[in-house]
């Protein structure tokens, strides 16, 4: 993944001075053996505010970005967190469990500890991550830290984002709301452009001699069968090297970079293929390109790339699963109710590498009916990549701001089936537990649009932090049966 975040971690130990420092001093040094991972540990234990400033200089000279503030003993509430104020990246806070020596002369009281430092933290209104848990052992903290890594990874990736959108959305499509404010809240840059400003971007990239070469990595990536008009990749390759270049002369001051395009319905006749298959090839590197100019959808997949440093999609919350394919191949073999099922689709983004083997680049149908004569061979509605998406653990998520500017995501775990779907684009059969009460009462009560981001593999414990973090305060996820939504009729 080329446009995520690498976590340089640090550790620096905290001593209160009515404690013997060389407690807190030894368990640090437990807990970074115990910890099997990289990670540079500040020799500086921290009794005080002038010892604050110089472990923050020793740790910021070995280049950490994100760090572990760890009370081997009670510690000391005003340097701990302050900790937090100064230092420019996330911050976790950890405690030492008792039972690595007596009980007076060795013990830390760290249990007690972190509720002055919580206490403190929220006084400053500062914002770190403690674990579900945040008291154990050199071993059980060794796990929490391995657990800290990705949510870092992401809080650092949001916090150096910019993107960077071309045009408006389209008509009809008003669900992609997007007021800007919820970005600057939570750090994320924007850059708005013209659908015209892309163009003549492509067209300046004609004859690029970088060409040749993104077309043979194209090939290659498609195969013989899936490389059905290789007459379009030289097309396809110059709008490529456009968003690539764009990117990195407009990035700026951020580091990462991330694309919301108007992908239809003028873009296909004026560049003359569709964008899909590039925009699935830049996902697979860590660049979302979302479509309709959905910026939270883009945002999402971001920070799903972050977590799982994999790549990810953006797809349509799509149609219901026929009842006579979920009785022939659901049922009584997965432990799934028909309106626990829905088919995930979009026209052709998501990465090849989550795709079957017989992926293959092809046509809009959907836009071929509407842009190109009727009965004739498809031109400029080719590009999209279609196949049904592999069998795989999927979670299913989205951070949005609402009409309101109000910041608020969901969450939820399931799999792609082993299903064929019978049916065109890149789509697949979904299974969630619960999904028709969670489509009910969180999809369409709370008003969220018709895209989900998907990651590959069960990170909802991740998301969950990183939503938390950034301070998303809605944090919806599919509830079990026992465990009614608010607005869930009782009686139905």
């Amino acid at each position: 993944m080329q446009n995520v975040p690498e976590v340089k971690l640090g550790i620096i130990a905290v001593s209160r001075d009515c404690f013997p420092i060389a407690l807190s001093t030894q368990r640090r040094k437990n807990l970074v053996a115990a910890y099997k991972g990289d990670i540079y540990e500040c020799q500086i234990t921290v009794e005080n505010e002038l010892d604050m400033l110089k472990a923050l200089d020793d740790v910021k000279a070995a280049d950490c970005n994100a760090l572990v503030v760890f009370l081997g003993n009670f510690g000391p509430e005003t340097p701990e967190t302050l900790i937090a104020e100064k230092f420019d990246g996330p911050c976790m806070f950890v405690a030492a469990a008792e039972g690595d020596g007596d009980l007076i002369n060795g013990r830390g009281d760290a249990y007690c500890g972190m509720l002055n430092c919580s206490y403190n933290l929220g006084m400053r209104h500062l914002k770190a991550y403690i674990p579900e848990y945040p008291v154990g052992t050199a071993d059980d903290l060794a796990k929490m830290i391995a657990d800290f890594i990705p949510i870092a990874r992401a809080v650092i990736g949001v916090r150096n984002l910019k993107i960077i959108t071309f045009g408006p959305r389209p008509q009809d499509f008003f669900a992609c709301n997007a007021p800007i404010k919820g970005l600057y809240e939570i750090g994320v840059e924007i850059e708005e452009n013209s659908e015209l400003d892309l163009l003549v971007a492509y067209k300046a990239h004609a004859n690029d001699p970088r060409i040749d070469d993104v077309c043979k990595d194209m090939a290659e990536e498609l195969g013989l069968s899936g490389n059905r008009y290789p007459e379009l990749l030289p097309r396809m390759a110059q709008f490529e090297l456009t968003l690539l270049d764009w990117a990195d002369q407009h990035k700026g001051a951020r580091k990462y970079v991330a694309f919301a395009d108007k992908c239809w319905p003028a873009f296909p006749e004026q560049f003359g293929f569709e964008p899909c298959f590039v925009n699935s090839r830049l996902a697979a590197r860590g660049i979302p390109v979302s479509c309709e100019v959905d910026i939270y959808g883009c945002l999402s997949e971001y920070i799903g790339s972050c977590i799982s440093d994999d790549a990810v999609t953006l797809l349509d919350i799509n149609n219901s699963v026929p009842a006579q394919m979920w009785e022939k191949e659901i049922k009584g073999k997965y432990d799934y109710t028909l309106t626990d099922t829905f088919m995930g689709f979009h026209c052709g983004n998501t990465p090849s590498c989550k795709m079957c083997s017989d992926r293959a680049i092809k046509y809009q149908l959907i836009q071929h009916r509407l842009l190109e004569p009727e009965g004739s061979e498809p031109d400029f509605t080719r590009g999209t990549l279609e196949g049904d998406i592999a069998p795989s653990e999927i979670t299913f998520y989205r951070l949005q701001c609402d009409s309101e500017g109000n910041l608020r995501s969901y969450i939820a775990e399931g799999e792609v089936l082993p299903v064929a779907t019978t049916s065109f684009g890149g789509i697949g059969v979904f299974a969630i537990p619960e999904m028709g009460r969670f489509y009910r009462h969180v999809l369409i009560e709370k008003h969220y649009p018709h895209h989900g981001a998907v990651a590959f593999g069960h990170y909802g414990k991740t998301f969950y932090e990183v939503f938390k973090f950034l301070g998303v305060k809605d944090i919806a996820y599919n509830q079990p049966k026992s465990l009614p939504y608010p607005t869930e009729n009782p009686w139905a």
